[in-house]
């Protein structure tokens, strides 16, 4: 048998000083290595043919070059580095960690993971993050009607939005309504880019990570003082505008960067009963981000980073023969960090962080008519967190990385008795090992221990294989938990416009209590189990390939399937006399999603790129598959519309859990011509029926004679031409071009074009 090839290298910066700790990775093998103290590198075990080097590292443009390895020889590149980029933009290379914010290399993770480049962002035309997310594979942007319509969250394969941990740099963010997350709260304009883990990720980034991660990583390449000045309007009365600068100081020992953004827009209706208002309602919003770092010797380096957000919102809402109202909200959105980050000479990274972020929601609803103020919702929500990291190579082979600290949070919510607190401790850890040349293990552990449940474990592992120079094999495991939230928990509500009445798990058998003595319950509902909630957990399996069949086309399979249970579920469990509903939380089901997903990206030349996304999802309650096959319990009879009346619930009645479609895909063409200063992209994102609500007799699960949001397509473009060596940019988006709308979904906007321009100052060559 043929010895195969390797690869050597050395690595300076243009004064010819030698780089220790710059990241190279060899495509299409995915094999990575780090050069040492005297900036040197080594590959091994490669099969003869051509590779792509790609070298990058905070500070220096991003460097790529062609190899060509020979059988049982030793190939040699010198690689030289460039300070500095001339844009306000950084490309990312897959599978390159280069975030000092956290050690964790979410790229190589055991769960599936994806990174969104800035320059994709900005091709797409994007200004909110939902408007970013709700094109990827496998994730969709859901409306909560019933949580009101600010209640917009992401689902990850098949997950509720509740269950997708949203960070910012490492660190995860607080505000939700409901569980969902509002993406639109944040803007897109200070983004690098976005890292998606999609799986069980509880075992690095602890509870609420059940489906996935979403990490906003912001902007952090500055070796030169730049600038943008950018406006877009269009539809809507939408405007954004953003202004951002950046430069280092000290002779390059520190560095700040300060960027502002504007935005509002007039809303949009998709309600055609709404006679006055909108459903995705108006609103203003400031943004305003700023980092510092400060090499304060060889080894330390002290970094800041602080982001202020604020949104008002007003809403007239008027239904027919309905009095209207004015809805009224503005929040409030803090995040701050400082850290120490020390590299030692002996490889060793340590960082020591300390993170708060802080949430305010407002919100009152008036009565127009009357002048009555009804009931609104108002929190506060604080997170504490100090966290230490380290990273280590242990050899060539074995990288290791882990961390310890704890978290308090704090809520103030006025659906509350009093303010309500929760205390975590977390240890965790990450290795990567290549153990041969063709295989190498990813694996994680995080311990946690919660003041209120006690202490959890959580493991994960995955494995790649490269079978052949042209295919890699991938398998991974992973577990993840989800302590109850603060609602679930101590939610005292009642809505002073219907009666109705929802008591946290905590607080419920005080509450029925007090309305018992004052004579307002008529019935508390059998063998109802209210009480101390569990935590929800979660096993995630993955298995996939990437195939490379041709130079040009790239194939990536990936199949999943996640097994949960002690799922926390509201129910109905009492009645008031005056026939008002009482709800609460219990753990109930056990639930699976399950599915695959495919992507193909083919360059069909130099300048024209294609590329398809397709996930195939099925999402069931076990508990009513069981209640169906043994014709027993709540799911065991079904209306039949077909022949009014009522008979035995079969396998084909059950179409899964609501609000999934079954299948999704994105389609993408973009177009890049260099000489030109030419960009542009045409997108088609494509999603099957999904379930809504009953539409009949209540049968308690979903069934062909529900109410269905019918499939749809959106097509979007964005065209971008640079002029006067980079410095000017003009642009053209349009968003949903056939104008699609459903009263279902209200957060779907109707057609949306914009004009765009921007001017970067930077110092020519």
């Amino acid at each position: 048998m043929d010895k195969l090839g390797s690869l050597e290298g050395v690595i300076t910066d243009e004064k010819g000083k030698l780089l220790q700790g710059i990241a190279v990775t060899l495509q299409p093998d995915h094999k990575k290595a780090l050069s040492d103290s005297k900036g040197k590198f080594k590959i091994s075990g490669l099969y003869e043919g051509t590779y792509i080097l790609h070298v990058s590292a905070i500070g220096f443009e991003n460097e790529t070059n062609e190899v060509e390895i020979k059988t049982g020889k030793v190939s040699t590149i010198s690689i030289q580095l460039k300070v500095g980029n001339k844009e306000l933009n950084e490309v990312n290379v897959t599978g390159v960690h280069s975030n000092p914010d956290n050690f964790i290399d979410m790229t190589r993770t055991a769960m599936p993971s994806k990174v969104i480049t800035r320059q994709e962002i900005e091709m797409m035309g994007s200004r909110r993050l939902d408007e970013v997310l709700k094109e990827q594979t496998g994730l969709a942007i859901v409306n909560d009607i019933g949580s009101g319509n600010r209640a917009v969250g992401l689902q990850m394969q098949g997950f509720d939005s509740g269950y997708t941990m949203i960070m910012i740099d490492g660190q995860p963010m607080v505000g939700r309504n409901n569980g969902n997350f509002d993406l639109s709260r944040i803007t897109v304009s200070n983004i690098e880019r976005i890292e998606i883990i999609k799986g069980a990720s509880s075992c690095l980034f602890g509870s609420e990570a059940l489906a996935g991660v979403v990490n906003i990583v912001t902007r952090k390449n500055i070796s030169q003082p730049q600038g943008l000045a950018a406006l877009r309007y269009g539809s809507f009365n939408m405007v954004d505008a953003t202004l951002e600068g950046e430069t280092p100081f000290a002779g390059k020992k520190g560095s700040a960067y300060l960027s502002g953004n504007y935005y509002r827009t007039d809303g949009f209706n998709s309600n055609p009963y709404l006679s006055d208002g909108k459903t995705a309602p108006p609103f203003n919003s400031y943004a305003f981000q700023g980092r510092g770092r400060y090499l304060l010797n060889d080894i330390s380096t002290l970094s800041f980073n602080g982001r202020f957000v604020t949104r008002h919102s007003e809403n007239k809402i008027a239904y027919q023969n309905l009095s209207p109202s004015m809805d009224v909200l503005d929040e409030y959105d803090l995040n701050g960090s400082l850290a120490l980050n020390n590299n030692f000479r002996n490889g060793l990274k340590l960082k020591s962080q300390y993170y708060l972020t802080r949430y305010q929601n407002d919100q009152d609803v008036t009565d127009l008519e009357s002048g009555f103020v009804m009931q609104g919702s108002g929190f506060k929500q604080y997170l504490h967190r100090v966290e230490i990291q380290a990273s280590k190579n242990m050899g060539s082979s074995v990288e290791l990385t882990g961390g310890t600290g704890g978290a308090y949070e704090l809520l103030d919510n006025t659906s509350y008795r009093s303010s309500k607190s929760m205390a975590n401790y977390f240890m965790y850890g990450q290795f990567d090992w290549q153990a041969t040349d063709k295989l190498s293990f990813t694996g994680g552990a995080r311990f946690d221990y919660h003041d209120k449940y006690g202490a959890k474990l959580n493991p994960s592992i995955g494995l790649r294989y490269s079978a052949l120079k042209n295919l890699i094999l991938r398998a991974a495991i992973g577990t993840g938990f989800k302590t109850p939230n603060f609602q679930q928990l101590y939610m005292n509500f009642t809505n002073v416009q219907t009666g109705y009445s929802v008591f946290g798990a905590e607080e419920f058998w005080r509450e029925i209590r007090i309305l018992q003595d004052a004579g307002q319950i008529m019935s508390i509902f059998p063998a109802k189990r209210i009480g101390t909630l569990k935590p929800e957990r979660s096993v995630s399996y993955s298995g996939g390939f990437a195939y490379k069949p041709l130079g040009a086309l790239d194939l990536d399979v990936n199949i999943f399937y996640n097994d949960m249970k002690n799922f926390i579920n509201s129910e109905q469990v009492a009645f008031k006399t005056s026939g008002q509903q009482i709800y609460s939380y219990m753990n109930i089901a056990k639930a699976c999603t399950t599915g695959a997903e495919i992507g193909i990206n083919y360059k069909v030349s130099k300048s024209i790129h294609l590329s398809v996304g397709y996930q195939l999802l099925y999402a069931i309650d076990k508990g009513v598959l069981d209640s169906i096959k043994n014709e027993t319990g709540l799911y065991s009879v079904v209306y039949d519309t077909d022949v009014n009346e009522t008979r035995r619930s079969r396998r084909s009645d059950y179409l899964g859990m609501n609000n999934r479609s079954r299948h999704m895909a994105n389609i993408k063409a973009s177009y890049t011509y260099d000489r030109l200063g030419l960009t542009g992209s045409f997108r088609v994102n494509y999603r099957s029926k999904y379930g809504f609500m009953e539409d009949n007799r209540a049968n308690n699960f979903l069934d062909p004679w529900d109410k269905f949001v019918k499939s749809f397509f959106l097509l979007n473009l964005a065209v971008q031409k640079t002029l006067y060596n980079k410095h000017l940019q003009l642009q053209i988006t349009a968003d949903n071009l056939m104008n699609y709308r459903d009263q279902l979904i209200p957060g779907q906007q109707g057609r949306a074009i914009l004009g765009g321009i921007s001017w970067r100052f930077f110092k020519n060559e």
